[in-house]
C-alpha cells in the first residue's frame, strides 16, 4: 500500500501543483488513499519532498542512500527561536520551514520529545515533562546559534 501511496504522491506532483499537506492529503483521497497527516508526513520525509514558495516539489535527483538532513542542519537553517511553556516548546522558524523541522525531529526520535505537531513557521513540540523540555530546549538552541 505504502509504494502504491508514494506513486500516486509522485503521479501527483509530477501533474498538479500542491501547495500544503490539506492540499496532498485530498488529492490523494480522490485517487483513494486516505491518510492521516502523521503518514503524510513520513510519505514526505520518506519521498524527500522539497517545500517551496509554490508548494510541494520532487527532489531534482533521488539516491535512495541519502539520509534525511541532520537535525542540527536543518534547525540552523530554519529555527530561528525555541519558546518554553512548562512541557511544551514552540519553534519558530522560516516560512515553510517547520515541516520539515518537524519531520526531522520525529525521524531522530529523541527520547524527550513526545510528539511534534508543525505549521507553516512554528512546530509545538511535546515533551514529557517540564525537565525534558528544558533539555531538547537547550539541545536546539546550540543548533539554532
Amino acid at each position: 500500500m505504502k509504494t502504491h501511496r508514494h506513486s500516486a504522491i509522485r503521479e501527483l506532483l509530477a501533474t498538479a501543483s500542491v501547495s500544503n499537506q490539506d492540499d496532498l492529503r485530498r488529492k490523494l483521497a480522490t485517487k483513494g488513499f486516505h491518510v492521516t497527516q502523521a503518514t503524510l508526513s513520513r510519505d514526505i520525509r520518506d519521498l524527500k519532498l522539497m517545500k517551496g514558495p509554490t508548494g510541494y516539489a520532487l527532489p531534482a535527483s533521488v539516491d535512495e542512500d541519502d539520509d534525511m538532513p541532520l537535525i542540527e542542519d536543518l534547525l540552523e537553517n530554519f529555527g530561528l527561536e525555541v519558546r518554553r511553556a512548562q512541557n511544551l516548546l514552540v519553534l519558530l522558524t522560516t516560512t515553510g520551514g517547520a515541516q520539515p523541522v518537524a519531520a526531522g525531529l520525529d525521524y531522530e526520535e529523541w527520547i524527550e520529545v513526545v510528539g511534534t505537531i508543525a505549521g507553516d513557521n512554528t512546530v509545538l513540540i511535546i515533551c514529557a515533562d517540564n525537565a525534558q523540555a528544558e533539555t531538547v530546549a537547550t539541545r536546539m538552541e546550540a543548533y539554532i546559534a
